[in-house]
């Protein structure tokens, strides 16, 4: 797992999906996935601090713990659109997917509804990606370490 989250989220969004998102925010694909970065960034910055306070803990715990220990994942889980199948940890992103746009909104000076819209297709991409590596870490004969493992970095 050399690459970074965001590097694999992007993998995972796949360049139709990156187009998609571009059309969206009405820029080119390297302003998309410029967007994309401080999206997935914001996104894991938001799950830390939920993670990190003691009304969030527990449920990003229980969440973590879910992806982790999960058989392995439906594949293509972010091509489906896949919230529903997402469980624990497609809600506890789901709720921090708003913080996260007014975030990138106000430093980007895009409109929060625009941004609101790419983070809610980036959501079952950085699902898909934690639930991927999870899993590879279990097909590697380890267990995924909480947050810091999926997410990469900041090992508790």
């Amino acid at each position: 797992m050399s690459e970074t989250f965001e590097d694999d989220v992007l993998n995972e969004l796949g360049d139709d999906r990156l187009q998609e998102i571009a059309g969206l925010l009405g820029t080119d694909p390297a302003g998309a996935q410029a967007v994309v970065g401080s999206s997935v960034a914001e996104l894991s910055g938001e799950l830390r601090r939920a993670a990190a306070e003691p009304a969030g803990a527990d449920e990003v715990r229980a969440a973590v713990e879910e992806v982790t220990s999960a058989e392995p994942p439906l594949q293509g889980v972010a091509g489906f659109g896949g919230l529903a199948a997402g469980g624990l940890m497609a809600g506890v992103l789901g709720r921090l997917a708003r913080p996260a746009a007014n975030a990138i909104a106000k430093k980007t000076g895009i409109p929060a509804a625009t941004v609101t819209r790419a983070v809610d297709i980036l959501v079952p991409v950085v699902l898909a990606v934690m639930t991927k590596r999870a899993t590879a870490k279990r097909a590697g004969g380890t267990a995924a370490d909480g947050l810091g493992d999926l997410l990469g970095g900041g090992r508790r």
